[in-house]
């Protein structure tokens, strides 16, 4: 069962609100859709749990954004999700403005693949590209797992269905080609019931997509003996060629003072939107952030690498809202 974090059902309500004050006030039912005389406007964007890095660098955008709330009228909500599918999918149906989800995962919407066989979200748009995030599995040190091929039959800790880590490690083992028996058992589990699971031995390895340095990560790897497990090999760089929204990367040696940078591979984190949502809210957002880029690197470490050179191109393999691709044009970063 997935975990969801309270507030998650907070933009399900939203919408109702203006009937409820209309009903009880015996009045029509008017729901406005564009800031007026002052009115503010709502721009709601899904992260993820409340303890996993999508919640903080969403928080981030929105804090940024709600300084300039007197000047634009739009108010940015961070809102905890249980991920980057769900995000989609809330986003298609008008529940949320904004997603933050992974470059694999917004193109699989909009290309007909995993859990939009056959349903693309054609409306789904790219705003910008935010980090990169890559593949980090930590295994039990005791069990002596040094590259992918000692995970097999193992009990791994892959994250729930409608997560984007879910997303790209089911990726990862269609590549491998591995037999039923071979494939690990799937431990679904919160964030912070990993650490203890793999201290335990209640799991033998976990798969993390995270932006590094990462707290989380410092944790695992303080809490017991583990090591990092080497995402590489034939069956990698395949699936890196073959997709546009995966980059090859690695974790510094330096950041966690492992003996060397550990090779892997991995996607971005970018927010989206629909096409729906008006043009002056997406051009707000994009311009807010962007102009406010040097602050928001010093509010999450995950964010300190931030270019905008990078954010209007990397892993959106969408086409770009107008709204953003209007900001963009004005501050000379696209032709």
């Amino acid at each position: 069962m997935i975990g969801i974090t309270p507030s998650w059902w907070l933009p399900l309500l939203r919408p109702l609100v203006p009937a409820l004050i209309a009903i009880l006030s015996g009045g029509a039912v008017i729901v406005p859709t564009a800031a007026r005389g002052g009115e503010e406007i709502l721009a709601s964007v899904g992260t993820g749990e409340i303890d996993r890095l999508y919640y903080p660098v969403g928080k981030a955008i929105c804090e940024v954004v709600n300084q300039d709330l007197r000047t634009y009228g739009v108010r940015c909500s961070p809102e905890a999700t249980p991920g980057s599918v769900y995000n989609i999918n809330a986003v298609q149906s008008g529940d949320l403005e904004f997603g933050i989800v992974q470059s694999d995962v917004q193109f699989a919407a909009y290309d007909r693949q995993g859990p939009w066989l056959g349903a693309p979200v054609r409306g789904l748009r790219s705003v910008m590209s935010l980090y990169p995030e890559l593949v980090t599995i930590i295994a039990r040190a005791d069990l002596q797992i040094h590259n992918l091929a000692g995970l097999k039959g193992r009990r791994v800790s892959v994250g729930a269905q409608g997560t984007g880590i879910r997303a790209t490690w089911d990726a990862i083992e269609a590549e491998l080609g591995w037999s039923n028996a071979e494939r690990v058992h799937p431990v679904e589990l919160k964030a912070d019931a990993v650490t203890s699971a793999l201290c335990t031995g209640a799991i033998d390895a976990t798969v993390a997509v995270v932006g590094h340095p990462s707290p989380l990560v410092k944790t695992r790897l303080a809490a017991c003996k583990v090591n990092f497990v080497p995402v590489a090999g034939p069956a990698i760089d395949k699936l890196v060629r073959a997709h546009p929204y995966y980059q090859r990367g690695s974790i510094p040696a330096e950041i966690y003072g492992t003996a060397a940078d550990v090779p892997t591979f991995g996607v971005r984190a970018t927010l989206v939107t629909s096409a729906s949502v008006g043009v002056r809210v997406v051009a707000v957002v994009t311009r807010v952030v962007l102009t406010h880029v040097a602050e928001l690197r010093a509010l999450h470490p995950a964010l300190a690498t931030l270019k905008a050179t990078e954010m209007i191109t990397d892993g959106l393999t969408l086409p770009l809202h107008p709204g953003a691709a209007e900001v963009y044009k004005k501050l000379g970063l696209l032709e």
